[in-house]
């Protein structure tokens, strides 16, 4: 397996927003899908040793969603809605796009041990070529303590490890 890199993760300094930038060596078309397909998304999330089970999944433009990880004998539930899930549109690929309609999600996301905290979140899959995709993605907190928070939270694991098991679900072919 060939892994590209971990994710960045910057925290702006003028809005409590947190970016995380990182590469896949699959299509667009794949990242996304292993992002709003249940079975595929409880493989990958959290950190290794978490387990994810999803409680709601309609992942469609105005569906919603819940899931519970856990570990340890601690659970910890997330929720959402999907404003927006929209594939990569033109060409004959997956993939292709055409005047900017690249691969991209837009949702909210709860932890609900803090279920006033509520970010809008928008991820977009960039068509690297050579069969790459780099994922941008954006977490608008509603303040910077929640934001902080998030970060001092122990996330970084968690998006590191994740997406170093999307990367190897990726290789495999299961995606």
């Amino acid at each position: 397996m060939n892994v590209i890199a971990e994710a960045t993760i910057e925290a702006d300094p003028k809005v409590p927003v947190i970016r995380i930038t990182r590469d896949f060596n699959a299509m667009p078309a794949q990242v996304l899908r292993a992002h709003t397909d249940p079975d595929l998304f409880v493989q990958w999330v959290g950190p290794d040793g978490m387990t994810t089970k999803i409680d709601q999944w309609d992942a469609r433009t105005g569906g919603s969603w819940r899931y519970v990880a856990g570990t340890g004998g601690n659970e910890f539930g997330f929720r959402g809605c999907f404003h927006e899930i929209r594939p990569a549109q033109g060409g004959s690929a997956p993939e292709a796009r055409v005047g900017g309609a690249q691969a991209r999600i837009v949702q909210t996301f709860t932890y609900e041990g803090e279920p006033d905290g509520v970010a809008l979140e928008t991820m977009v899959f960039e068509d690297l070529g050579d069969g790459r995709t780099r994922m941008h993605a954006s977490s608008l907190c509603d303040s910077f303590e929640g934001r902080d928070a998030w970060l001092q939270s122990g996330m970084e694991k968690g998006v590191h490890e994740g997406y170093a098991k999307l990367d190897r679900l990726l290789a495999d072919g299961a995606v």
